[in-house]
C-alpha cells in the first residue's frame, strides 16, 4: 500500500468519525480487560535485561469509537519496534504495555489509571475521548506521572499542566487546515456538532482562528438519530461554509440527511477526512465536501511512514497517533529513568524527530505537537473510494498559539 492513493473497498457499514465523546457517558458497563504485551527479546547483549518498564494504555477498545482504540494500540505497537529497532528495550528494560480500556467514560479511566499507578506504573498514554482526556491530564498533574494524550482532539489538553503531553493533532490544527480551503477573507460559517467537548472545542477553535468571519453554532445532542430537521435549519441559515465535527455511530445518518436535503448543493462544505470505514457515507459523490485530514496511509512521502505500512495489517486515520506515543515513550526512557517523571519531562520539550506524518515537534512552552496537515480530495471509484493528496501545510503554517 503505497503512496498517492489509498482504494477502499465498502465492505461493510459500521461507521464512526473524529475523535469526540463527552468522557461521561460510558458506552459499556461490563468491566474492561487487561492486556500485557512481553515484548520480544532481541537483545544482542549478553548483559542480563532489567525489570520491565510497564506503560499504561487507557484507550476505547469497546463501543462506538472502538475502531479508533484499535488504530491507535496498532500504531503503538509499530512505533514501539520501530523505536528500538525490534528489540521492544530501552537501556536495557523490556517494555510492556498494559492496555485498559476506558469505554469513552471518564470515571473509568481515572480507575485504571488509580490502579495502574498503585502497580508502580509512572507513564500512561492513549485515549480517543476529549473528555477522558481531560480527566486523564487532572489525574497525571495530581499524582506526578508522565501522560501523553492519544487520538483526542480538544485543544483544552495543550498547554493544561507540565506533566501532558499528546501524540495526535488538536482542533485548531484542523480548523486552520479546513482555513486554508476558504475562498473568501470573510463571511459566515456555521460549525454543525453534537454537544460534547470535542463538538464545543472546535465551535471555540473555529471562533478562534477565523477571527474575521462571523461563526454560529448548530450543536446537536450526542444521542440524536434523526437529522433532517438540522439540514433543513443550515440551508435556511444560508452560510458561506459549513464545518462539520463529528464522532460517532451516527456519522452516516447525518451525513445522509445533509446529502438529501441539498447542503452540499446550496452551500461549502468542510469536514475532516474520517478513518476508511466512514468513507463511504460521505455519499455516492463526495466531490462536493473540501476535506482536510490528519492522515491517510497514502499522504506522507518519507521512510517513517514506509515502516508503518510496511507493519500495520490496516493503516488508518489514528494509527500515526499510537507509534508517535511509541516514539515518545522511547526518548523519554532513553534519556531518563523511569520513577524521574521531570527527567521524561525535559526529554520531551522542544524535541523534533521523523514521524509517519514527517517532522515534527513538541512545543516546549505548552506541549503542543507541531505537525503537517493533509488536504485531500475524496473520489469515488469503482467499488469504493480513494483518497487523493491534493496539499500538504507544514507544522508552522497550522500551529496554535502558544497557551
Amino acid at each position: 500500500m503505497k503512496r498517492a492513493r489509498i482504494a477502499v473497498l465498502v465492505v461493510f457499514a459500521v461507521v464512526v468519525t473524529a475523535c469526540g465523546g463527552n468522557g461521561t457517558d460510558a458506552t459499556t458497563t461490563s468491566a474492561a480487560p487487561t492486556t500485557t504485551t512481553t515484548p520480544q527479546d532481541t537483545t544482542t547483549t549478553s548483559e542480563a535485561l532489567g525489570e520491565p518498564i510497564k506503560i499504561g494504555v487507557i484507550t476505547t477498545t469497546s463501543g462506538a469509537l472502538q475502531t479508533y482504540g484499535q488504530q491507535y494500540l496498532a500504531g503503538l505497537e509499530a512505533g514501539l519496534d520501530y523505536a528500538t529497532d525490534g528489540t521492544r528495550v530501552v537501556n536495557n528494560h523490556p517494555i510492556e504495555f498494559v492496555v485498559r480500556d476506558d469505554a469513552l467514560d471518564a470515571d473509568a479511566a481515572v480507575t485504571h489509571a488509580t490502579e495502574l499507578v498503585g502497580d508502580g506504573v509512572s507513564i500512561i498514554v492513549g485515549t480517543v475521548g476529549s473528555g477522558v482526556a481531560l480527566r486523564l491530564a487532572a489525574f497525571a498533574e495530581e499524582n506526578n506521572i508522565l501522560y501523553i494524550s492519544g487520538p483526542a482532539a480538544t485543544d483544552a489538553v495543550t498547554g493544561v499542566n507540565k506533566n501532558t503531553f499528546r501524540s495526535g493533532r488538536q482542533s485548531w490544527q484542523d480548523v486552520a487546515t479546513a482555513a486554508s480551503l476558504l475562498r473568501n477573507e470573510s463571511g459566515t460559517v456555521l460549525v454543525f456538532a453534537q454537544d460534547t467537548a470535542f463538538g464545543q472545542g472546535n465551535v471555540a477553535a473555529v471562533t478562534a482562528v477565523l477571527s474575521n468571519f462571523t461563526v454560529e453554532s448548530l450543536l446537536v445532542p450526542e444521542a440524536e438519530t434523526e437529522f433532517t430537521g438540522y439540514a433543513n435549519q443550515i440551508n435556511q441559515a444560508n452560510p458561506d461554509l459549513v464545518f462539520v465535527a463529528w464522532a460517532g455511530a451516527t456519522s452516516g445518518a447525518m451525513w445522509s440527511a445533509l446529502n438529501q436535503q441539498g447542503v452540499f448543493d446550496n452551500t461549502e462544505v468542510a469536514t475532516g477526512l474520517g478513518d476508511s470505514v466512514t468513507w463511504p457515507f460521505y455519499g455516492e459523490d463526495p466531490s462536493g465536501i473540501n476535506f482536510l485530514n490528519h492522515y491517510f496511509p497514502g499522504a506522507p512521502d518519507n521512510a517513517v511512514n514506509d515502516y508503518l505500512i510496511d507493519n500495520v495489517d490496516t493503516p488508518d486515520l489514528f494509527t500515526p497517533d499510537g507509534f508517535v506515543a511509541a516514539q515518545m515513550i522511547v526518548r523519554a526512557l532513553s534519556e531518563a529513568d523511569a520513577d524521574d517523571v521531570d527527567a521524561m519531562i525535559t526529554a520531551l520539550e522542544g524535541w523534533t524527530f521523523d514521524a509517519p506524518k514527517g517532522s515534527q515537534t513538541i512545543r516546549a512552552a505548552d506541549h503542543a505537537m507541531i505537525q503537517p496537515m493533509f488536504v485531500v480530495r475524496l473520489n469515488a471509484v469503482t467499488g469504493g473510494f480513494e483518497a487523493e493528496l491534493l496539499a500538504t501545510l507544514e507544522g508552522n503554517v497550522t500551529a496554535p498559539p502558544e497557551q
